[in-house]
């Protein structure tokens, strides 16, 4: 069953967390939905392991052929792998960096996808939610080249993709993390390997903290909130990763 992350009279944020498992063969990975008013979106809707399940469980909530956007943080096989299914079960357009919009084709039939997707452009953009609005935030090399993570201002939740994953942890969605410290050795190893380098890190933590930000939930693992929203932000602007760790000893020809 999907978990509510936020709800008043009109606006509804969903977090779909068990449709894969990271006790088998796939990474556990989270699905979201945004409902307002009569209109909807669904975010990073994941890969053919979750398609069935998602399809069918959010009907209760909003009729898939009712969406108004399919949206991607990056063009992962967890991300869209599924796309081709969207795309027959609803009209909606995805929104996905345009660096990327020539590659979603790959995952759908031929002339699929003519006409139904919107490249979203470096700087990021607003894209509409019935009278309301998702923020497509930049969020370069984080770990995509193209990367976007999208705030919704109405719940003032980031949805922040990869960065603030947890990896290997029994997700309790309904049981935030308000505490960074004790979290730390779920993500630490994930954000050295994944993200591509402390400035990156640090562009981004000077753009967020500009934000009102409730919750930050990431597309693996569990949600931050309370003060674990500004310990994480900043725990990560310090964090050397990627390229400041590689040396000569990381490129040498195999024995």
């Amino acid at each position: 069953m999907p978990f509510e992350l936020f709800r008043n009279r009109n606006h509804v944020c969903l977090m779909f967390s068990d449709l894969s498992s990271d006790e088998g063969e796939a990474v556990q990975s989270n699905q979201f939905l945004f409902v307002h008013g009569d209109t909807g979106a669904i975010l990073d809707p994941g890969g053919n392991i979750a398609y069935n399940e998602l399809h069918l469980t959010m009907t209760r909530w909003f009729a898939p052929n009712r969406l108004s956007g399919i949206l991607a943080s990056h063009a992962d096989p967890d991300i869209i792998a599924s796309l081709d299914r969207w795309l027959t079960a609803t009209s909606a357009p995805l929104y996905i960096s345009s660096i990327w919009a020539r590659f979603a084709p790959h995952f759908c039939k031929p002339g699929k996808t003519e006409g139904r997707i919107i490249g979203i452009p470096d700087p990021g953009m607003r894209i509409p939610l019935g009278d309301s609005e998702l923020i497509a935030l930049p969020a370069h090399f984080l770990h995509s080249e193209g990367n976007f993570q999208f705030y919704d201002p109405v719940s003032r939740i980031l949805f922040s993709g990869d960065l603030a994953a947890s990896i290997g942890a029994k997700l309790k969605p309904d049981q935030p993390v308000t505490s960074l410290a004790g979290h730390i050795p779920r993500m630490e190893a994930f954000h050295r390997r994944y993200m591509v380098s402390n400035k990156v890190l640090r562009l981004w933590a000077r753009m967020v903290k500009t934000l009102d930000i409730q919750m930050i939930v990431p597309q693996h693992g569990a949600p931050l909130a309370g003060a674990a929203v500004g310990e994480f932000i900043e725990w990560v602007q310090e964090l050397s990763c990627g390229i400041d760790l590689m040396t000569d000893v990381h490129y040498r020809v195999p024995d």
